[in-house]
């Protein structure tokens, strides 16, 4: 069940719910679209616009781009690879420098990985109780078709660039590109 209120209940907040909810605008529907794209992944308003630009400069469509971009993130594949549980511990499981990409420390959760990358859990951060219980759940878990992952070695490779397909979140990112778009 989504915790996000504007999804799951269909009458307003407050005492009467005898009351239906408005149609919301169309501009109305944008601004939520863009709103749970931004929770979804866990970033803020210019990181967000920074990376609608970054996705307007790639060749295709603009919306799909955003959608690969926001994958590409350090943050998301790891919460994707399975070693965090969540994104939001995915990012301070990377603030706090426990993995390597290509054998280099990155402590920065918003560095956009390319097809090719490794990520690998950092020697001295393998010996923490949490990876050792990762390291365990790792075995049975399934991970998207643009990733890869060794679980004995605790590492992962961005095998190639996520597509729509390979995007499980139920975003309209069409909406997105049309709300920045006015």
């Amino acid at each position: 069940m989504s915790k996000c209120a504007c999804e799951r209940r269909m009458y307003p907040p407050g005492q009467s719910r005898t009351a239906r909810r408005r149609k919301l605008s169309e501009w109305g529907q944008q601004l939520m679209e863009k709103q749970k794209a931004r929770v979804v992944y866990g970033v803020l308003e210019r990181q967000f616009r920074h990376h609608l630009e970054q996705a307007g400069k790639l060749p295709g469509l603009t919306g799909e781009n955003l959608l690969q971009v926001l994958e590409r993130r350090l943050d998301n594949v790891i919460f994707r690879l399975g070693l965090g549980q969540s994104r939001r511990q995915a990012r301070q499981l990377a603030l706090h420098g426990h993995f390597l990409i290509n054998g280099r420390m990155a402590r920065t959760p918003s560095i956009l990985l390319s097809e090719g990358d490794e990520i690998a859990v950092s020697q001295k951060s393998r010996s923490l109780d949490f990876f050792k219980e990762a390291a365990r759940e790792l075995k049975g878990k399934s991970i998207p078709g643009w990733l890869s992952l060794d679980p004995e070695n605790m590492k992962g490779r961005v095998q190639a660039l996520p597509g729509r397909g390979d995007i499980d979140a139920k975003i309209s990112e069409q909406d997105i590109v049309e709300h920045y778009s006015r």
